[in-house]
């Protein structure tokens, strides 16, 4: 039997394990997250485990949730140690979720702590990572873990004074204007104050999203990043759209989607024009208890994997724009029910990809699954590796976890005789680095 959580986790083979030495160590480019830049930029502390592994973290509020934990102990006033004595006390329950695994490979990696997690050892485990962490500075975690860059996720009207080089990683912006698409008159003022002209009509929107793009430019920005339930449904006329944003404020569902199709299309050639890669996260459900969301407001463990994207609209987007229009594109669909198809996509249209494991599908078996069909369906050492999409600052462990499993993957294959070994580890080195470091011009 191994050991628990030790260096052979998830690797069953001697291939697996020489793949994963090569790129364990490998840099990390993060290229989406929800990371503060402020707290990179000031070098922030902790106040203790409870603040960086519960603050924030809507994964393991919803687990503890569906533990029966009552809310005042995970998005409530209890203190931060209740909170902590909480979650540990649920662990043993959480076989096979992916909250196990990154919970305990956390607690070696960073704090060396081995025995598992449980009510029992909560409040020796709490003490002991607390004193530690009065040593941790949020720069010095980003160091431990490699990481050499860090895209976070910002609205186009952000101040982005944070970004920049601190320490050993730079951090840049990341263009995402979801907010723009419901044409609200306080955002599209607030949009007009930070681009410093007036919006009055499409033209007028159009040049202040110039103008922000300029600006993120200049900040070091690469990505762009959309998060929508769907895909548009039909694409108008610039004449059209126009007279839609007239009268933006009455618009039927369907034209306030068409006018969006127009403006994600718009906006696809704008970044082709400075070479950012547009990702695209779709198939999501957001805010599904409208009581809970009352209460708790946004990204708190109540979004859900969406419908399955209907294969006509994807197709539909891409054939607006021309090879020589289309942006190096990533798709992230949180519904994996058709993912062959979604991957067999990226063939039809050149520059398109498909993401890393997307939220509900970052489990060790969903990025199996990814990592299979990405490769029977399009071609797997091409693929841009993995990312945190998270707001902790530990969360670094995940991509130890999808190396490990990517890992394994290839060990299986090359074992069996169906893929060469020296392929197999540059394979390994390009998916963990060399292919995000060259799609970013880093």
């Amino acid at each position: 039997m191994k050991s628990f959580y030790g260096e052979d986790v998830f690797l069953t083979t001697g291939t697996a394990r020489k793949l994963y030495a090569a790129v364990r160590n490998l840099p990390i480019i993060d290229y989406h997250c929800h990371l503060d830049p402020a707290k990179i930029k000031a070098d922030a502390g902790f106040s203790g485990i409870g603040e960086l592994w519960l603050s924030g973290d809507h994964y393991k509020w919803r687990a503890m949730r569906l533990c029966g934990v009552p809310e005042t102990y995970i998005t409530g006033d209890a203190d931060d140690r209740e909170k902590f004595l909480r979650y540990a006390g649920i662990m043993p329950r959480l076989v096979g979720n992916p909250l196990y695994a990154w919970t305990h490979l956390e607690l070696r990696q960073i704090f060396g702590i081995t025995e598992p997690l449980c009510a029992e050892t909560a409040e020796r485990i709490y003490d002991e990572a607390n004193e530690q962490l009065r040593h941790i500075t949020v720069q010095g975690l980003l160091s431990r873990f490699h990481v050499e860059f860090v895209a976070t996720t910002d609205d186009p009207t952000d101040d982005l004074h944070h970004h920049g080089k601190h320490g050993s990683v730079l951090v840049c912006p990341t263009f995402r204007p979801d907010k723009l698409f419901s044409f609200d008159r306080a955002y599209l003022d607030k949009l007009s104050a930070a681009a410093r002209m007036p919006i009055g009509t499409l033209d007028d929107l159009q040049n202040a999203l110039r103008a922000r793009l300029d600006y993120f430019a200049t900040c070091g920005c690469r990505t762009s990043d959309h998060g929508f339930e769907h895909f548009p449904k039909t694409y108008i006329s610039a004449a059209t759209a126009s007279a839609l944003f007239v009268r933006r404020d009455t618009l039927s569902p369907e034209e306030k989607d068409a006018l969006r199709g127009y403006l994600l299309v718009w906006l696809a050639r704008e970044y082709r024009a400075r070479d950012m890669l547009m990702q695209l996260h779709f198939a999501v459900k957001r805010n599904t208890n409208p009581a809970m969301f009352k209460v708790c407001g946004a990204d708190a463990g109540f979004d859900l994997p969406g419908d399955c994207e209907p294969m006509g609209d994807l197709i539909s987007f891409f054939s607006q724009l021309t090879d020589q229009e289309r942006p190096q594109t990533v798709l992230y669909p949180l519904s994996d029910a058709n993912l062959a198809a979604v991957t067999a996509l990226t063939g039809a249209f050149r520059g398109v990809r498909i993401g890393a494991p997307w939220w509900f599908n970052d489990t060790a078996l969903g990025i199996r699954r990814y990592l299979q069909t990405v490769a029977e369906y399009g071609v797997l050492g091409t693929h841009l590796g993995m990312l945190t999409d998270s707001r902790s600052f530990s969360s670094y462990v995940r991509f130890d976890f999808f190396r490990r499993i990517l890992c394994d993957y290839l060990g299986e294959l090359t074992e069996r005789g169906e893929f060469d070994p020296a392929a197999a580890l540059r394979c390994a080195e390009d998916i963990c680095y060399n292919n995000i470091k060259g799609a970013l011009h880093l």
